[in-house]
Protein backbone atom coordinates (compact mmCIF):
# COMPACT_ATOMS: atom_id res chain seq x y z
CA UNK A 1 0.00 0.00 0.00
CA UNK A 2 1.13 3.19 -0.75
CA UNK A 3 2.27 5.67 2.10
CA UNK A 4 -0.80 8.09 1.10
CA UNK A 5 -3.58 5.57 -0.14
CA UNK A 6 -5.53 5.72 2.88
CA UNK A 7 -5.95 9.97 1.98
CA UNK A 8 -6.52 8.86 -1.44
CA UNK A 9 -9.50 6.62 -0.29
CA UNK A 10 -10.87 9.15 1.76
CA UNK A 11 -10.70 11.62 -1.00
CA UNK A 12 -12.43 9.25 -3.51
CA UNK A 13 -14.81 8.09 -0.60
CA UNK A 14 -16.02 11.59 0.01
CA UNK A 15 -16.13 12.46 -3.82
CA UNK A 16 -18.90 9.78 -4.32
CA UNK A 17 -20.85 10.72 -1.10
CA UNK A 18 -21.07 14.05 -2.84
CA UNK A 19 -21.97 13.57 -6.56
CA UNK A 20 -25.30 11.70 -4.74
CA UNK A 21 -26.15 14.86 -3.75
CA UNK A 22 -24.78 16.98 -6.38
CA UNK A 23 -22.77 16.11 -9.89
CA UNK A 24 -19.95 16.92 -10.70
CA UNK A 25 -19.10 18.08 -7.43
CA UNK A 26 -17.11 21.84 -6.52
CA UNK A 27 -13.49 22.06 -5.14
CA UNK A 28 -15.27 24.52 -3.04
CA UNK A 29 -17.96 21.80 -1.40
CA UNK A 30 -15.24 18.65 -1.29
CA UNK A 31 -12.93 21.09 0.95
CA UNK A 32 -15.55 21.83 3.16
CA UNK A 33 -16.95 18.46 3.51
CA UNK A 34 -13.08 17.10 4.17
CA UNK A 35 -12.71 20.11 6.75
CA UNK A 36 -9.34 21.70 4.42
CA UNK A 37 -8.46 24.00 3.10
CA UNK A 38 -9.26 24.83 -1.04
CA UNK A 39 -5.69 25.05 -2.00
CA UNK A 40 -4.54 21.70 -0.36
CA UNK A 41 -7.84 19.57 -2.27
CA UNK A 42 -6.97 21.17 -5.00
CA UNK A 43 -3.36 19.88 -5.18
CA UNK A 44 -4.85 16.09 -4.62
CA UNK A 45 -7.11 16.99 -7.16
CA UNK A 46 -4.08 17.15 -9.38
CA UNK A 47 -2.80 14.19 -8.26
CA UNK A 48 -6.33 12.08 -8.14
CA UNK A 49 -6.66 13.23 -12.32
CA UNK A 50 -2.79 11.95 -12.75
CA UNK A 51 -4.01 8.40 -12.02
CA UNK A 52 -6.69 8.63 -13.95
CA UNK A 53 -9.01 8.14 -10.46
CA UNK A 54 -11.15 11.55 -11.34
CA UNK A 55 -12.07 13.81 -14.24
CA UNK A 56 -11.93 17.80 -13.23
CA UNK A 57 -13.35 20.58 -15.70
CA UNK A 58 -14.72 23.96 -14.63
CA UNK A 59 -17.82 22.47 -14.24
CA UNK A 60 -16.42 20.47 -11.07
CA UNK A 61 -14.99 16.96 -10.20
CA UNK A 62 -16.06 13.24 -11.05
CA UNK A 63 -14.80 9.97 -10.66
CA UNK A 64 -13.83 7.89 -13.40
CA UNK A 65 -15.29 4.31 -13.42
CA UNK A 66 -11.77 3.47 -11.66
CA UNK A 67 -12.42 5.60 -9.31
CA UNK A 68 -16.04 4.39 -8.36
CA UNK A 69 -14.79 1.05 -7.93
CA UNK A 70 -12.25 2.15 -5.97
CA UNK A 71 -15.12 4.71 -3.86
CA UNK A 72 -17.32 1.48 -3.68
CA UNK A 73 -14.53 -0.69 -2.17
CA UNK A 74 -14.13 1.66 1.10
CA UNK A 75 -16.99 2.49 1.60
CA UNK A 76 -18.17 -1.27 1.59
CA UNK A 77 -15.90 -1.64 4.47
CA UNK A 78 -17.06 1.67 6.05
CA UNK A 79 -20.08 0.70 6.38
CA UNK A 80 -19.24 -3.29 7.15
CA UNK A 81 -17.37 -1.73 10.32
CA UNK A 82 -20.08 0.44 11.09
CA UNK A 83 -22.08 -2.24 11.53
CA UNK A 84 -19.47 -4.48 13.62
CA UNK A 85 -19.07 -1.92 15.92
CA UNK A 86 -22.81 -1.56 16.25
CA UNK A 87 -24.00 -5.11 16.06
CA UNK A 88 -21.07 -6.88 17.79
CA UNK A 89 -19.14 -4.66 19.97
CA UNK A 90 -22.13 -2.74 21.15
CA UNK A 91 -21.35 1.12 20.19
CA UNK A 92 -24.21 3.71 19.79
CA UNK A 93 -24.75 4.46 15.82
CA UNK A 94 -23.54 8.15 17.17
CA UNK A 95 -20.18 5.97 17.78
CA UNK A 96 -19.05 4.48 14.88
CA UNK A 97 -18.62 6.60 11.84
CA UNK A 98 -15.55 8.15 12.72
CA UNK A 99 -13.73 4.38 14.28
CA UNK A 100 -15.07 3.06 10.82
CA UNK A 101 -13.25 5.72 9.17
CA UNK A 102 -10.21 4.40 10.54
CA UNK A 103 -10.78 0.64 9.86
CA UNK A 104 -11.80 1.18 6.74
CA UNK A 105 -8.32 1.57 5.48
CA UNK A 106 -6.55 -1.55 7.43
CA UNK A 107 -9.09 -4.51 6.80
CA UNK A 108 -8.31 -6.82 4.19
CA UNK A 109 -10.38 -8.56 1.72
CA UNK A 110 -10.02 -11.89 3.66
CA UNK A 111 -11.44 -9.89 6.67
CA UNK A 112 -14.17 -8.02 4.88
CA UNK A 113 -15.37 -10.94 3.84
CA UNK A 114 -15.82 -12.64 7.33
CA UNK A 115 -17.13 -10.00 8.73
CA UNK A 116 -19.89 -9.73 5.92
CA UNK A 117 -20.40 -13.35 6.27
CA UNK A 118 -20.24 -13.51 10.63
CA UNK A 119 -23.62 -10.26 10.13
CA UNK A 120 -25.31 -12.10 7.61
CA UNK A 121 -24.46 -10.00 4.59
CA UNK A 122 -26.36 -6.56 6.24
CA UNK A 123 -27.67 -4.50 3.28
CA UNK A 124 -27.17 -1.27 4.70
CA UNK A 125 -25.02 0.15 7.64
CA UNK A 126 -26.23 1.29 11.50
CA UNK A 127 -27.61 5.04 9.47
CA UNK A 128 -29.65 3.01 6.94
CA UNK A 129 -27.05 3.98 4.01
CA UNK A 130 -26.85 1.11 1.58
CA UNK A 131 -23.76 -1.53 1.72
CA UNK A 132 -22.42 -2.23 -1.73
CA UNK A 133 -22.10 -6.11 -2.74
CA UNK A 134 -18.85 -7.72 -2.90
CA UNK A 135 -19.12 -7.19 -6.50
CA UNK A 136 -19.20 -3.35 -5.88
CA UNK A 137 -23.36 -3.66 -6.83
CA UNK A 138 -24.96 -0.93 -4.97
CA UNK A 139 -28.87 -0.69 -4.47
CA UNK A 140 -30.47 2.74 -3.69
CA UNK A 141 -33.46 3.59 -3.14
CA UNK A 142 -35.59 6.80 -4.32
CA UNK A 143 -35.81 9.02 -1.60
CA UNK A 144 -36.22 12.54 -0.76
CA UNK A 145 -35.22 14.89 2.05
CA UNK A 146 -38.02 15.20 4.63
CA UNK A 147 -37.94 18.82 4.54
CA UNK A 148 -39.21 18.55 1.31
CA UNK A 149 -42.82 16.82 2.86
CA UNK A 150 -46.08 18.71 3.29
CA UNK A 151 -48.24 18.90 5.99
CA UNK A 152 -50.36 15.63 5.51
CA UNK A 153 -47.68 14.00 4.06
CA UNK A 154 -45.78 10.66 5.54
CA UNK A 155 -42.98 8.63 4.56
CA UNK A 156 -40.92 6.16 5.63
CA UNK A 157 -37.23 6.86 7.33
CA UNK A 158 -34.26 5.29 4.48
CA UNK A 159 -31.17 7.14 5.66
CA UNK A 160 -29.92 9.64 8.06
CA UNK A 161 -26.52 11.83 7.43
CA UNK A 162 -23.80 9.76 9.22
CA UNK A 163 -20.85 12.18 10.11
CA UNK A 164 -22.97 14.35 12.96
CA UNK A 165 -22.47 12.91 16.48
CA UNK A 166 -24.88 15.29 18.29
CA UNK A 167 -27.62 15.35 15.68
CA UNK A 168 -27.64 11.67 15.95
CA UNK A 169 -27.71 11.49 19.62
CA UNK A 170 -30.74 13.96 19.41
CA UNK A 171 -32.77 12.02 16.63
CA UNK A 172 -32.56 9.01 18.46
CA UNK A 173 -34.05 10.45 21.42
CA UNK A 174 -37.06 11.49 19.10
CA UNK A 175 -37.06 7.98 17.77
CA UNK A 176 -36.13 9.09 14.66
CA UNK A 177 -34.33 5.97 12.85
CA UNK A 178 -34.12 3.76 9.61
CA UNK A 179 -37.23 2.10 8.96
CA UNK A 180 -39.25 4.43 11.27
CA UNK A 181 -42.63 6.25 9.90
CA UNK A 182 -42.53 9.91 9.98
CA UNK A 183 -45.64 12.28 9.66
CA UNK A 184 -45.64 16.10 8.62
CA UNK A 185 -48.20 17.65 10.89
CA UNK A 186 -47.38 21.53 10.09
CA UNK A 187 -44.76 23.57 7.66
CA UNK A 188 -44.29 26.49 9.38
CA UNK A 189 -44.16 29.41 7.12
CA UNK A 190 -40.85 31.53 5.86
CA UNK A 191 -38.23 28.60 6.53
CA UNK A 192 -39.55 27.61 9.86
CA UNK A 193 -39.71 24.40 11.41
CA UNK A 194 -41.36 21.12 10.73
CA UNK A 195 -43.95 19.60 13.30
CA UNK A 196 -43.76 15.87 12.87
CA UNK A 197 -45.04 13.13 14.45
CA UNK A 198 -43.08 9.91 15.67
CA UNK A 199 -45.06 6.84 17.34
CA UNK A 200 -48.07 9.34 18.32
CA UNK A 201 -45.62 12.01 19.63
CA UNK A 202 -44.79 15.62 18.26
CA UNK A 203 -41.95 17.59 17.65
CA UNK A 204 -40.51 20.70 15.91
CA UNK A 205 -37.79 19.99 13.70
CA UNK A 206 -35.71 22.86 11.83
CA UNK A 207 -35.09 22.43 7.79
CA UNK A 208 -31.33 21.66 8.16
CA UNK A 209 -32.01 18.87 10.16
CA UNK A 210 -34.99 17.57 8.48
CA UNK A 211 -32.62 18.24 5.24
CA UNK A 212 -30.38 15.34 6.47
CA UNK A 213 -33.70 13.01 7.00
CA UNK A 214 -34.04 10.57 3.78
CA UNK A 215 -37.36 9.04 3.39
CA UNK A 216 -39.47 7.30 0.50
Amino acid sequence: MEADTPRIEEYLESIYKLQQEKHPVSTSRLAEHLKLSPPSVSEMIRKLAGKDLISHSEKGICLTEHGKTIAKKVIRRHRLSERLLTDILGFKWDEVHEEACRLEHAISPEMEERISESLGNPKTCPHGHPIPDKDGVLITEKVRPLSELKAAQKGIIVSVFEEDPKMLQYLATLGLMPDVCVRVEEVAPFGGPLIVCVSGSRYALGREVASKIKVK
